[in-house]
């Protein structure tokens, strides 16, 4: 087991909506049915967690079901494995956000697991976001905190960077402008190329997007699909 088999575990659940669901069925069967319909992002860590066999390192305090983020990220801070904001926050760590702005665990509102970073952004995947699992990129200004779980083997799979978070960058009318755009944008520029970092994806971004897959041996469509986000997103023998 390991940050990959969380981080899977966590992929399966992608596109769950509504209320009750087996996340929270499965909480519920442990902890009583008030738990069906209750606010499930952290009941879908606990989840993930026991599917990939890292529930022990991923729920602290002699492995404790969480439903509460607060009580899970002061689990991590007990145990000694909590860091707060963002310096060093990698694939596996399970990120706490706080949607005022606020810096203190007692403010925390929700939770999600992360899958990678891209520049300033960290990319995630997340239960009970607008009532559904899905992937999402959030900014340092949200977040609290994160927990490193201690997993059983700490070796992340990283030769293909972030999973592509299933929206096609192209351009269209009206503009496109979102932070999958600013985070596929910066890690161009973090591998060289001259772009501007704005998060609309124009005319500048199809142009350095098309000659991105005409050197990668892609096809020069200029739009940034599963090939060539993955192609952008790889961290191994990266010359640009």
């Amino acid at each position: 087991m390991s940050i990959d088999s969380m981080v899977s575990a966590a992929e399966q659940s992608l596109g769950l909506s509504g209320r009750p669901n087996y996340i929270t069925q499965d909480y519920a069967g442990r902890e009583g049915g008030e738990y069906l319909s209750a606010p499930w992002c952290d009941m879908g860590i606990t989840y993930w967690a026991r599917e990939s066999g890292e529930f022990d390192a991923v729920c602290p305090d002699g492995g404790e079901d969480y439903a509460y983020t607060v009580a899970h990220a002061a689990a991590f801070r007990d145990a000694g494995q909590w860091t707060y904001g963002v310096s060093g926050i990698q694939a596996g760590d399970v990120v706490f956000f706080d949607w005022d702005g606020g810096s203190s665990i007692s403010g925390i509102d929700h939770v999600g697991l992360v899958t990678g970073t891209s520049g300033d952004y960290v990319l995630t995947i997340e239960a009970n976001t607008s009532d559904s699992c899905a992937r999402r990129v959030r900014s340092a200004g949200t977040i609290v905190g994160y927990g490193r779980p201690p997993y059983s083997s700490d070796s992340a799979s990283t030769a293909s960077g972030p999973a592509w978070m299933g929206e096609y960058l192209r351009v269209q009318s009206p503009m496109l402008h979102d932070d999958t755009v600013r985070a596929w944008q910066q890690r161009m520029r973090d591998r060289g190329w001259s772009i501007t970092v704005d998060g609309w994806y124009g005319p500048s971004s199809t142009s350095i997007c098309r000659q991105f897959q005409a050197e990668k041996g892609l096809t020069q469509d200029g739009i940034v699909g599963p090939a060539t986000w993955a192609a952008a997103m790889r961290t191994d023998n990266v010359t640009r």
